[in-house]
């Protein structure tokens, strides 16, 4: 049994931390809504009043928060886990997060003897309620052998990806690819409409043609049930935002993340920010004066 903080138990970070709880682990709690681990508590997490208290009773903590600057709030604010940590603490932050960003807080938790790692996951609510999550760890390799166990509660495939920062940078590619991915599939749908071609009857030819590995999305989009959604379209906004700012910190072109980007924060800027992130279909349908 490891002593194991969890912070941030919301969508996702919840059945995360009652797949913890499940393989027998002693699991301190805490989140801006307390309300959010009532059944976490039903299952015998016990409940902090801070991320520097649950850091005070835990040997290792896992963060699950929404991006970079709250990431950086729960770690380095007043009550973080810094403020509360032995040296000795590891820390595996499942958070979408810049690679300098956790390259910089690394270097901040390895003052106080504290050590970070970036691990973000993938395959969305269902892969956490099912403990089928990917798992990409950057960072220290002792700790995260240490710690796999851990980790093998949430997800099945947990993989070291190497350094500090890689294993956020493969979140990043990850979903860069998978949310744009879906940008076109909006696009040429639209281009389908506004041109007169029925979406459905497109599908039909293009499931059986050269573009049915690519169109596997287009039936949930075109049935436009977008307020039913396990990942919002504003975070989808935020990732691929992040994929743009990666490619512009080393230097590098990315007009297909950039123009994915715009599209999406239009959307989200139109008031489509909890909807599915197929909700883009309804702002692109607005600029090119298509009815539905």
């Amino acid at each position: 049994m490891t002593d194991v903080g969890f912070i941030g138990v919301g969508k996702i970070g919840n059945p995360m931390c009652a797949n913890v709880i499940k393989g027998g682990h002693r699991v301190v709690v805490n989140d801006l809504v307390e309300e959010h681990a009532a059944n976490l508590i039903e299952l015998g997490a016990v409940w902090a009043e801070s991320p520097a208290e649950v850091a005070s009773q835990s040997e290792v903590v896992l963060t699950s928060l929404p991006g970079p600057p709250e990431v950086t709030a729960v770690l380095r604010g007043a009550d973080g886990i810094l403020a509360g940590a032995e040296p000795g603490l590891v820390c595996f932050d499942l958070s979408t997060n810049l690679p300098s960003t956790v390259k910089l807080l690394a270097e901040r938790a390895e003052e106080r003897g504290v050590t970070f790692l970036d691990s973000p996951v993938s395959n969305g609510v269902q892969g956490a309620i099912d403990a089928t999550l990917a798992v990409m760890v950057g960072g220290d390799e002792a700790s995260f052998e240490r710690y796999k166990p851990v980790l093998e509660c949430i997800g099945n495939n947990v993989f070291h990806m190497g350094d500090l920062g890689m294993g956020a940078l493969t979140k990043i590619v990850n979903n860069m690819v998978s949310i744009t991915s879906i940008q076109v599939l909006v696009e040429a749908t639209v281009i389908a409409e506004a041109a007169g071609l029925d979406p459905q009857r497109a599908y039909d030819v293009l499931s059986v043609a050269s573009a049915q590995n690519y169109v596997g999305n287009m039936p949930t989009l075109l049935e436009r049930d977008f307020d039913e959604s396990s990942f919002f379209l504003k975070w989808a906004a935020k990732d691929v935002s992040l994929a743009v700012q990666v490619a512009r910190e080393a230097g590098i072109p990315s007009p297909i993340a950039s123009a994915a980007s715009d599209t999406l924060n239009r959307a989200k800027n139109r008031g489509h920010d909890m909807k599915s992130v197929m909700a883009t279909l309804l702002s692109a349908e607005e600029d090119a004066g298509v009815s539905h």
